[in-house]
């Protein structure tokens, strides 16, 4: 009787991670809508809201103990609390501090209400970095907590994100109670797993990451909890790509017929080690008698669609189909000006469709195509409307899949019972990225660009110095060579400039003053920001820089006729110099084009100004990219030179992984990872290696997750990712 009961216990525990919040002692309706303002809703909620750092009251320190650079705490009494305004909207609360030895001065950033709570007087505990400026010690942003009674001494204080309605205080009694409400909960990961990885139980880690006794120990718990993040996202990402091929006849790929020998011949030039490496892997993945999701991770120009064309051979010499989606017109024009004529010399006939396909061609196209007669259809988003009816697709390729949402991917794939699936992105990411956001993929990559002999140089520039960036073009244009110049809009008037210039906040120049953003054409984000717009930009290069040459001027706002008229005349010749947004960014290939000039380079993410600088030196002729900033932000300099140091896309983008949160990093556009709540993907790289084996072979044992040692896994997968919808190759 005494076990059922604890067996009865350990189950309501279990169950109460996913009651509201209110099941929480002491979390009134009004305490609960102040919790669900910071996303917390339920128990689970609470006991995710981790530690965003702590106050270790092991090395409290006096004003004249505290060492310059240290991390320590510091208790006094209050003598005097300030609110300054140096600049518009930058509040600063300057709190003095004092104990019997001296003063440490405290400086809080953008929290005027400070002023107000804070009173001479009160005993207060600062914790933080400790610095000395202008003739004292001081903290800048550091935690403040206000001490009732004796400083506690010797533990190890939790700092939980909080709120004016909910400090710190108030969060540290409300995760207290909820460990007391599932005290003694089932542990989801089997015991096989946990001694495999040498990881403590569920329980001792959620007490242990919100109150250790140690640091060490806050630690290891935080290593279960990753863990198991990890291993749940991976069983959800496989089981929703298994699910693909529930109840179909997957089908097994010739990986040696007559038109793929025929394509090896046709390619005029020979595949390098990665490139036949690659074909390999995406070969016996449509070979092997289970539907196929493979993503080929590529840097610029090293031959991804190259590697894909022999995946259309294999589908033609087993009577099936093939289609590519390419993310804009440009880019499926150009895939299949490359590849038409090698496949046609393989016996594979291919056509295109795009939203500017004529209306006749169109019809005949999606007639060839349902009956069969045509093996290739590239084409942009029009692939996707119902009338393109294959007639037996196996094979489905998605090119820069990143740019494509879950429910377009999923659209493309279900024109066919069970194609197999290869994925191409020019975002180069690192690995251990790629696991947490693909897990449910096999992995290919290419890092070496096959024209090795063409170097590229990157120079940054200050907008004073965009003179060099200039005569470095000019002087290409006289040698008969091409130039590119990306701008991040299209256009703005200056009546949107002023608006926007009086608008913008200032930074307040601490730790978090400078948060790289991707500009990506088109974002709202962008539009009252003063940058250099295109179409200006155009009319002054023209009438002034570059007066001899002729200049021309390309954007995602152009209709699809004008867009491909622009890029075939930059292609022949005709313009010198293209005036682009990012539409630029990727595939296009135009050997000819040697300079590229990259406007208010530091509004670009680092990755996305190496997929910039792939459109130059692609031919036999050096490239030289100029980055033009007029931010006076050392930190966004410093930034932009790491491209000037290195030309390797995957060592630029872990650089640019490192600068990141670890939310701009992760997002919430992959499915599943905003359940990752304290994985960090460049220190928990081999934690995720870890899920990502376990998580396979869990399934591959048991791909329902329904053996008893499984159950607990099945039903967290199943809560914690309740709200996610079905998602196919990432």
């Amino acid at each position: 009787m005494t076990s059922r009961a604890g067996s009865l216990d350990r189950l309501a525990a279990t169950l109460a991670l996913d009651e509201p919040v209110t099941r929480i002692p002491g979390v009134s309706s009004t305490r609960a809508s102040a919790l669900s303002r910071l996303g917390v809703r339920t128990v689970r909620d609470v006991l995710a809201h981790y530690p965003r750092r702590y106050m270790d009251l092991t090395r409290v320190r006096t004003t004249a103990t505290a060492q310059i650079g240290e991390q320590c705490t510091v208790s006094g009494t209050i003598h005097e609390v300030k609110l300054k305004r140096p600049r518009y909207n930058l509040p600063i609360v300057e709190v003095s501090i004092v104990d019997d030895d001296g003063v440490l001065v405290v400086s809080v950033f953008h929290q005027p209400w400070l002023k107000q709570k804070l009173k001479e007087g009160q005993t207060v505990m600062a914790s933080g970095k400790v610095e000395f400026k202008f003739g004292f010690m001081r903290m800048t942003n550091p935690f403040l907590e206000v001490v009732e009674g004796a400083v506690p001494e010797g533990r190890i204080v939790p700092i939980h994100p909080a709120s004016e309605k909910l400090p710190a205080p108030t969060m540290r009694k409300i995760v207290a109670s909820a460990l007391d409400v599932v005290f003694g909960m089932h542990d989801p990961l089997p015991l096989e797993l946990r001694l495999k990885r040498g990881v403590v139980s569920r329980g001792s880690a959620v007490s242990a990451i919100h109150f250790p006794k140690e640091m060490d120990e806050a630690s290891q718990a935080r290593t279960r909890l990753v863990y198991e993040e990890l291993l749940l996202l991976q069983l959800f990402l496989m089981r929703e790509c298994d699910a693909r091929a529930v109840g179909v006849e997957p089908v097994a790929h010739v990986v040696d017929g007559p038109r793929m020998r025929r394509l090896e011949e046709a390619v005029p030039f020979q595949l390098t080690d990665e490139q036949l490496s690659a074909r390999r892997d995406v070969l016996d993945s449509m070979a092997a008698p289970k539907v196929a999701n493979h993503m080929l991770l590529g840097d610029v120009g090293t031959g991804k669609t190259i590697v894909a064309a022999f995946g259309f051979a294999a589908a033609a010499d087993t009577g099936g189909q093939s289609m590519l989606l390419a993310p804009t017109e440009v880019l499926a024009q150009q895939h299949a000006g490359t590849l038409g004529p090698i496949l046609a010399e393989s016996g594979i006939s291919l056509g295109v469709l795009t939203g500017s396909t004529p209306p006749a061609d169109r019809e005949g196209i999606l007639s060839r195509f349902s009956r069969g007669s045509l093996d290739v259809l590239v084409g942009t988003h029009a692939l996707l409307e119902d009338d393109v009816e294959p007639s037996n697709l196996t094979f489905a390729v998605i090119d820069e899949q990143q740019r494509f949402g879950v429910n377009q991917r999923a659209a493309l794939l279900s024109k066919g019972e069970a194609p197999d699936a290869l994925f191409l992105t020019a975002t180069p990411i690192p690995r251990s990225l790629a696991l947490a956001l693909f897990g449910n993929l096999s992995l290919s990559y290419l890092r070496k660009r096959p024209r090795s002999n063409a170097e590229r140089k990157t120079f940054v520039l200050s907008e004073s110095q965009k003179g060099k960036a200039f005569d470095g073009a000019l002087a290409e244009l006289a040698a008969g060579r091409q130039v590119y110049v990306v701008c991040p809009l299209i256009g703005v008037s200056s009546e949107e400039r002023d608006e926007g210039a009086a608008r913008k906040k200032p930074s307040d120049g601490g730790d978090d003053a400078y948060h790289p953003t991707v500009a990506i054409e088109g974002e709202d984000d962008f539009a009252a920001d003063n940058l250099t717009a295109a179409k200006d930009e155009a009319d002054f290069l023209q009438s002034r820089v570059f007066v001899d040459y002729k200049v021309g001027l390309l954007h995602g706002g152009m209709p699809s006729e004008k867009k491909a008229e622009v890029m075939a005349d930059f292609r022949s010749g005709d313009i010198d110099v293209l005036v682009s947004t990012t539409v630029i960014e990727v595939g296009v290939d135009v050997p000819n084009a040697t300079v590229m000039i990259v406007e208010d380079a530091d509004r670009f993410g680092l990755s996305q100004l190496h997929q910039l600088r792939g459109r130059v030196g692609r031919g036999e002729h050096e490239g030289r990219v100029y980055l033009v900033s007029a931010s006076k932000q050392p930190v966004a300099l410093k930034r932009l030179e790491a491209l000037e140091k290195s030309d390797d896309g995957f060592e630029i983008a872990k650089y640019d992984l490192s600068l990141r949160r670890e939310g701009d990093i992760l997002g919430n556009r992959q499915s599943g990872t905003s359940a990752l709540k304290l994985v960090n993907i460049m220190r928990d790289s081999e934690i995720i290696e870890w899920a990502h084996e376990d998580a396979r072979e869990v399934l591959d044992a048991d791909p329902d997750l329904s053996l008893p040692e499984h159950k607990g896994l099945a039903r967290e997968v199943g809560m914690v990712f309740k709200d996610e919808h079905s998602v196919v190759g990432g």
